[in-house]
């Protein structure tokens, strides 16, 4: 089988403003230390392979269709395959093209960052704050949750212990949960999935087909645009604005393209925070009936309220039928390590997820589902403890944002975990680039869009405890310093928005 090849277009494209030595800067730029083209390359492709937009497998362009699209010299871009080959990022193979790989030294199992080429070629490790991802540790709860757990286990140990649905007493726990928001939920309508994520994809296998479009709010959660890619569907992005969801938009996107299927977080959208009024839940389902489409709405963040306002109702609760199928998680709520999560839909539907389901695995372990059966019986004092430790700890970030980077422009959303931070120059990638030789592991903006977008945009998860969040922004501020001098420069026309 041929091996997939990511074009010299489509690589410089998502390179953006790679390069950062360009004719002209000012001589107060000479104290700034500087990087070979060909290391500034080298780390820039390294980015793309860790932030999933230069796939495992897939071959880069050639040295020559390379170095003629970004107008460097064949040198340059020998030298930095090289150096990728060296650190493990590039496999090569006699009489076939080099291929994008993770070294072996790269942990995967989340417990220890990837590092960057320059760090890798540098001194001892700095002391590093990882803020690319948006979750918390533990509740203290969470132990006794497991003991609770155990103790009910033997009811189900004369059984096989394969439930595909879900343990009844988790499904009645998560209708009645529903049900009291105002959206009512027999548990049959339930089936407990192996988190969110896993009941999106479930839901994309069974609600698209290859090449169908998926409407997507744009900016969204990255993890949802790439399970709508592995499917072979094509998201389709509609911009958000600053105060929340363009309905007109989305009306006009869902005629247009005739799409099926849309991935919607109104509650507390990832990464801004935002929350969709009722009246735009409302017309949301409106035109999920207008234009026969089905909106699949994640309320992973639902309990992170952050505002001293009444709650919104379920999304669903504004569904005359099946428009409106929701996804839900325990892993911001609670736990990242509990891998519990659910799909809330019509019996017919999730008919169809089981028959899916059997292909891919087969139920979610019991020892999690009672353990969250046992959370959910103490959500409101676990909720309230969490949500203040949040605010705190935003107020912090904000904070040293305020004194640090006085010159980046800052909204809170009303709740979730993280800040979306919009910055003077579109130098994202640079900054997530460069930062891990600072102490700070960013997760740059274009992973939250599609077509290189968000080149001005860094999300900021406020989940660290507070002495971390302003180490880390100190070391953000230290590595946005080493850019500052191009950020009047214009705009690459290489990078999409």
């Amino acid at each position: 089988m041929a091996t997939r090849v990511i074009g010299a277009a489509s690589l410089t494209r998502d390179l953006g403003r790679w390069r950062h030595d360009e004719p002209g800067v000012a001589a107060a730029d000479a104290k700034r230390p500087t990087r070979p083209a060909y290391v500034a390359l080298a780390e820039s492709i390294r980015l793309l392979i860790h932030d999933g937009r230069a796939p495992l497998g897939v071959a880069l362009p050639s040295e020559r269709d390379l170095s003629t699209s970004l107008a460097v010299s064949r040198t340059t871009v020998t030298s930095a395959y090289t150096l990728l080959r060296e650190h493990g990022y590039l496999i090569s193979r006699q009489g076939s093209r080099s291929t994008v790989a993770l070294p072996p030294t790269v942990v995967h199992d989340g417990t220890k960052p990837a590092r960057s080429i320059l760090a890798m070629m540098a001194q001892p490790e700095l002391p590093t704050v990882d803020m690319t991802y948006a979750a918390m540790a533990a509740p203290p709860i969470m132990s006794e949750a497991y003991s609770h757990a155990l103790q009910g286990l033997p009811t189900y140990l004369g059984t096989h212990g394969m439930d595909p649905v879900g343990v009844l007493i988790l499904r009645e726990a998560l209708a009645r949960r529903y049900t009291e928001r105002g959206l009512p939920t027999e548990p049959d309508q339930i089936l407990i999935t192996l988190g969110a994520q896993h009941g999106l994809r479930l839901l994309l296998n069974v609600l698209t087909t290859p090449a169908e479009r998926v409407l997507i709010e744009h900016p969204t959660y990255p993890n949802a645009i790439e399970a709508i890619r592995d499917v072979g569907a094509r998201p389709v992005p509609v911009p958000m604005r600053p105060d929340g969801w363009d309905m007109d938009g989305i009306r006009s996107a869902a005629r247009q393209t005739a799409a099926s299927v849309a991935y919607l977080i109104p509650d507390f959208n990832n990464p801004t925070g935002l929350l969709m009024d009722a009246e735009s839940r409302a017309e949301l389902a409106a035109i999920a009936r207008e234009t026969r489409m089905t909106v699949i709405v994640d309320e992973s963040m639902v309990d992170l309220d952050l505002t001293d306002g009444e709650s919104m109702p379920p999304a669903a609760a504004f569904a005359r039928g099946s428009e409106i199928v929701t996804i839900g998680s325990a892993s911001k709520s609670f736990w990242g390590g509990l891998r519990v999560g659910w799909v809330r839909a019509n019996q017919p539907l999730i008919a169809k997820l089981l028959g899916t389901r059997s292909t891919v695995d087969l139920g979610t372990p019991v020892m999690d589902q009672l353990a969250t059966v046992h959370l959910l019986q103490h959500a409101d004092e676990i909720l309230t403890t969490r949500k203040q430790q949040l605010l705190s700890r935003r107020a912090t970030l904000l904070d040293a944002l305020a004194e640090d980077l006085p010159d980046w422009r800052v909204a809170p959303g009303a709740g979730g975990m993280s800040l979306w931070a919009q910055l003077p120059a579109p130098v994202s990638t640079a900054l997530a680039a460069t930062a891990p030789n600072h102490g700070v592991l960013l997760a740059a903006g274009p992973r939250f869009g599609v077509q290189g977008a968000f080149e001005r945009f860094i999300r900021l998860p406020f989940t660290h405890e507070e002495p971390d969040l302003r180490l880390a922004v100190k070391s953000i501020a230290a590595t946005y310093t080493s850019l500052t001098p191009h950020a009047a420069d214009p705009l690459s026309p290489l990078i999409t928005y």
